[in-house]
């Protein structure tokens, strides 16, 4: 599967920075079109660059097998974050040095989005159905991405039996680790509302500054659970504070703070806004949430025992079955069909120099192709899967 070298340095030097259009969805469309897909792009989103309704591309391809056979969908993001300063070669001119090939992108995710398409080369149609859920806008506000696919999706009856996402979950070597779930992530903005006055006049004023304290030391000394099974205690983070008070002789009129909390299955966004939000107003102050995500688990059965007979078959590596790190886009697609994240070593994703080792590559391409004559062979519904 030498080619995946090739496809992975096209769609690298193809800047997709987030949100992604255009250049980089004609590199895709011109690598699965030659192997039978059928590509359906399409753009969400009409407002200015830099806000969050800025234009999005998105990409469905699909490749039917027989009738009534199983669908397996690859799925992944083509957007990548901003390079930033300081690279040692041109973030978007992919280059080989020694073992590793060096570009924005390498490892999350372009490189396994590579070596995707370089796994279904080699599946035959008459194995069963196979599609690419491929969105631009996964690194960003993640609103006109993968939910828009999902929709599409269902409209059109094309929505796969298992999916597995392309995240780069292996942590010391390719195989260590691939995710079967995922935390769900809330963050709330807190506001205490005050009466601004002079601080040698209290009794004229209101400072919402020790209201705020006391709702930052309450919610800072929740345990809000210790674990389940499958994942890590839920935490809640301060993650920002702001008056913006420049004189010193002058009680604020108003306090802001911040708080980010990823959490288990034992809790929702909307339970956990609640009781954020009763504490606040308890010290007069009001809260307003976020929710990025709900946790989600895919328990462990046969789709996710096939996918660590191929990782090991390929790595030797039996891989840890994890739920930890941030969100993915997985998150949606659960919505969908079982899904399980699996792909490249993440040590240099979103860092300057972003590299991938050029045999992960092949190695991950095997890895897939296994995954995806393995996923249609199963026999299990989605809710076995």
């Amino acid at each position: 599967m030498s080619e995946v070298l090739d496809y992975a340095k096209a769609l690298i030097a193809a800047p997709s920075v987030t949100p992604a259009t255009g250049e980089v969805f004609d590199v895709m469309e011109a690598l699965l079109a030659p192997l039978g897909f059928d590509i359906h792009r399409f753009q969400r989103g009409d407002g200015a660059e830099g806000t969050d309704e800025a234009p999005v591309e998105n990409l469905f391809a699909i490749r039917k097998g027989p009738e009534g056979s199983k669908h397996f969908a690859f799925a992944g993001h083509l957007d990548v974050v901003p390079p930033g300063e300081g690279w040692t070669s041109a973030p978007f001119e992919p280059e080989e040095r020694g073992e590793l090939l060096y570009g924005r992108g390498a490892v999350d995710m372009k490189g396994s989005i590579a070596c995707m398409i370089a796994a279904v080369k080699d599946v035959p149609q008459d194995a069963g159905t196979i599609s690419f859920i491929i969105t631009g806008d996964e690194e960003g506000p993640a609103l006109h991405g993968t939910r828009a696919l999902i929709d599409y999706m269902r409209e059109e009856a094309l929505e796969p039996d298992l999916c597995l996402v392309g995240e780069p979950t292996s942590v010391n070597q390719l195989g260590d680790m691939m995710k079967i779930g995922r935390r769900g992530s809330v963050n709330i903005w807190l506001t205490v509302e005050g009466t601004q006055g002079h601080v040698a006049y209290p009794h004229l004023a209101d400072n919402p500054l020790p209201k705020m304290v006391a709702i930052l030391a309450e919610l800072d000394a929740l345990t809000l659970d210790t674990g389940t099974d499958w994942f890590q205690p839920s935490n809640l983070e301060i993650t920002d504070m702001e008056v913006g008070n420049k004189a010193h002789n002058v009680i604020p009129a108003e306090a802001k703070a911040r708080i980010s909390i990823r959490f288990n299955d034992l809790h929702t966004g909307a339970s956990l806004s609640e009781r954020v939000a009763a504490i606040a107003e308890k010290h007069g102050g009001r809260a307003l949430p976020i929710i990025s995500g709900e946790p989600f688990l895919t328990e462990p059965g046969a789709f996710s025992h096939m996918l660590a007979d191929a990782i090991e078959a390929e790595t030797g590596n039996k891989p840890e079955q994890s739920t930890t790190g941030g969100t993915s886009d997985a998150r949606f697609l659960r919505s969908v069909c079982p899904v399980i994240e699996f792909g490249l070593c993440n040590a240099t994703m979103h860092k300057r120099d972003e590299a991938v080792a050029i045999a992960d590559l092949d190695v991950l391409a095997r890895i897939y192709r296994r995954a995806a004559l393995g996923a249609l062979a199963l026999k299990d519904t989605k809710e076995e899967a």
